[in-house]
């Protein structure tokens, strides 16, 4: 007799695997069904987080003028560089309404949304989010 490799007794596939060699697999009906459920529901997860993306990428206006951030005092005596990633709410005349800081360093970010708070983009019919990033190089 040839030893073959088996799943673990405890799930959905073992019980596949026993039936294959003509084996009772006891119990199993309801966890192959709840497998078959779970793999359903990953899927439909999956394709809906495909779509969603596409269906938020609205903004992305030419921006027309960038101020500078002022690279804190605090920031330089520390070295500090990095990125500042933001999440601007654009008014439909092209200023920035309101905005967000999404990651980067604590220090950088308040002068980063200062500056952003400076920006203008192209004039659109609605508002809308533009993500943005802020570079604090080293000085």
């Amino acid at each position: 007799m040839t030893p073959q490799l088996a799943p673990s007794k405890s799930s959905p596939l073992a019980c596949l695997w026993r039936r294959s060699m003509g084996l009772h697999c006891a119990g199993m009906k309801i966890a192959l069904h709840q497998w078959a459920f779970r793999a359903f529901a990953v899927a439909a997860l999956l394709s809906l987080v495909a779509v969603y993306p596409q269906a938020q990428e609205s903004g992305r206006r030419r921006l027309l003028s960038r101020a500078a951030p002022a690279h804190p005092e605090l920031a330089r005596r520390m070295s500090l560089q990095g990125v500042v990633k933001l999440d601007a709410l654009v008014a439909p005349d092209g200023t920035v309404e309101a905005a967000e800081v999404k990651g980067g360093h604590p220090v950088l970010a308040p002068a980063a949304l200062e500056a952003v708070r400076r920006w203008k983009w192209e004039s659109a019919p609605h508002q809308s989010h533009e993500v943005v990033e802020v570079k604090f190089p080293p000085e």
